[in-house]
């Protein structure tokens, strides 16, 4: 059964850092490329950060870039997502998905408040 897992979310002050972490099983993970997305409250779903097969190639939102960080570990089937300096309207839930086969996790909520 192929499914992906995330998990790390939680409440953190404005300026704070998560790891976010998702888990995939039932597929080879190595072939294929993956990605974070988030979901707020009366926004649209957006691409956060996307990450090529071996890890090499990563592409970032502009809402997002110099501060979150995507990464892979083939070896044992996981992504990351590194997120630092963390502002309110990162507030959303989470999701890590497979590009290919649009197969999606069940989300992890972040919320940044004071």
């Amino acid at each position: 059964q192929v499914q992906l897992v995330e998990s790390g979310g939680g409440l953190v002050q404005p300026g704070g850092s998560l790891t976010l972490s998702c888990v995939a099983s039932g597929f080879n993970f190595g072939d294929y490329a993956m990605t974070w997305h988030r979901k707020a409250p009366g926004k649209e779903r957006e691409m956060v950060a996307s990450i090529g097969s071996v890890g090499w190639d990563t592409v970032y939102a502009d809402s997002v870039k110099g501060r979150f960080t995507i990464s892979r570990d083939n070896d044992n089937n996981m992504m990351y997502l590194q997120m630092n300096n963390l502002k309110p309207e990162d507030t959303a839930v989470y999701y890590c998905r497979r590009i290919r086969g649009d197969i999606w996790g069940q989300g992890t909520q972040v919320t940044v408040s004071s």
